[in-house]
């Protein structure tokens, strides 16, 4: 079982667990109506994957 051998300071610790953050999603350009949208997903506003449609989506 391991020992800690020099008790952290909570400065320390806290700063060490400061750089659990939240990142920005990459984003790519759907190449069939050329929006955002995640890599390797269907896209949302046109509803194609791969070249193909996939989803049909509602048009206002």
């Amino acid at each position: 079982m391991a020992v800690q051998q020099v008790k952290l300071s909570r400065s320390r610790r806290m700063s060490r667990r400061a750089n659990w953050k939240l990142e920005v999603p990459n984003l790519v350009e759907c190449p069939q109506c050329h929006e955002l949208k995640m890599p390797h997903r269907v896209c949302p506003s046109c509803g194609s994957y791969n070249g193909k449609t996939v989803v049909k989506v509602a048009e206002e």
